[in-house]
């Protein structure tokens, strides 16, 4: 009897020491002891399609971590679907994503007007829109939308910064301002007139918008030249950024010409553009540039090549899109792996709020990206770059802007 007692006791205690451990796995949807399910969409078609390589690095870099076993014994499992860059099929295919596929997290969809477009409905779901490659500024408002995080340079930022480079290197700049007319174009601007203040009325002599549906630009490029404008500012996406800088050449225009880094990819902008038709040309950068020589011994950047090779070899070293793709996938493994057995929807947006200072690999030396509840912005430093035929090279100091991103 004794001993058939203890036994039972025994049993007993095993059992209950036990459920603590079963009790500390908490799965929201499309989790389970083996998978993790996630989506977004991309405009692998479109106007925009020139950035539909990013899904695919995504796409290769968790098949990567997959083969060593996935993060904490759990595969990843990405459903990435073709938007076309058109905010009506983005809903569409979110509403999939959401409803039927049953994924825990939308992450990494790109643009501004297609995250526009279903930000309301992933925050009335509670479903994360994490690190979207967009950096317009309504999606650091955790007040208001606390689901949708971003993980791009914002765009009000960058624009401050060209803004504190032309006030120190050309401050009597006669300046032409070529936009996309939406809410990122409307950003870019605004960090731009900011950052100029009171001097933003007399440098600005002419400001022109696109509308994505355009077949061209030509016609803004002229008249921007008409205005006597020494000095340009592009925000476009890359097919327009493309058509804008041949432009400007065409017209044997030779303003100082500073292109965003939204548009700023060598294989999907300058090569389009001409490459000689974009040496000199400026931009922002938060990245390093693979093909930049002074990289080249990184150790970042050994790897990154490495890993094209091997996991995503059509996957160009140029285009700047692979790059952000790179990144987005490397952070979204990070977050994975610090939410442990408690995957769930609220505490992967827990810690894809609370990031301190991590450094990426890519990250310019001194930048990191950091997050809080209250200041979902990344990034608050870029440096200027100069495209010099080959790559770009950056050019003095790495500007700050504190202030520009809430702090």
């Amino acid at each position: 009897m004794t001993f058939r007692y203890s036994r039972a006791v025994f049993c007993a205690l095993m059992l209950a020491a036990a459920q603590p451990a079963l009790a500390d796995k908490k799965y929201g949807p499309g989790v389970t002891d083996t998978e993790v399910k996630i989506g977004q969409t991309m405009p692998y078609s479109g106007p925009a399609s020139a950035y539909g390589t990013q899904g695919r690095m995504e796409e290769a870099y968790y098949a990567m971590i997959n083969a060593k076993g996935g993060v904490n014994g759990r595969k990843i499992k990405l459903i990435s679907l073709d938007d076309a860059y058109s905010p009506p099929k983005t809903v569409e295919q979110t509403r999939r994503l959401v409803e039927q596929d049953e994924v825990l997290a939308i992450i990494g969809t790109i643009g501004t007007p297609t995250n526009s477009a279903i930000q309301k409905y992933l925050n009335q779901k509670k479903v994360p829109q994490i690190f979207i490659s967009t950096g317009a500024a309504k999606w650091d408002d955790p007040k208001n939308f606390p689901w949708t995080t971003q993980l791009y340079p914002p765009y009000q930022m960058e624009g401050m910064i060209f803004a504190k480079y032309l006030l120190k290197n050309k401050p009597d700049a006669k300046l032409g301002v070529f936009s996309q007319n939406d809410d990122a174009g409307k950003d870019y601007v605004k960090g731009l007139k900011d950052g100029l203040g009171d001097k933003a009325k007399t440098m600005i002599v002419k400001e022109v918008t696109y509308e994505v549906s355009d077949p061209t630009v030509d016609s803004q490029i002229v008249s921007l030249k008409a205005s006597g404008a020494d000095t340009l500012f592009t925000m476009a996406t890359p097919k327009f950024g493309a058509q804008a800088i041949r432009k400007v050449y065409e017209l044997g225009w030779k303003p100082l010409n500073y292109v965003v880094s939204v548009s700023s990819s060598i294989k999907g902008v300058m090569e389009p553009a001409g490459i000689e038709a974009s040496k000199g040309l400026l931009t922002a950068l938060a990245f390093k540039t693979p093909t930049d020589p002074s990289w080249e011994n990184a150790a970042d950047v050994k790897e990154f090549k490495e890993f094209l090779a091997k996991w995503y070899p059509q996957g160009d070293i140029a285009d700047g899109s692979n790059v952000t793709g790179y990144i987005s996938a490397y952070m979204t493994v990070k977050i994975i792996e610090m939410c442990g057995d408690d995957l769930t929807r609220e505490n992967l947006l827990k810690q894809a709020t609370n990031l301190n200072k991590v450094v990426a690999p890519l990250l310019l030396p001194g930048i990191a990206i950091s997050t809080r509840p209250d200041r979902y912005a990344p990034f608050t430093q870029m440096q200027i770059a100069t495209f010099d035929g080959k790559s770009w090279v950056p050019q003095g100091e790495t500007f700050n802007t504190d202030a520009a991103a809430g702090q």
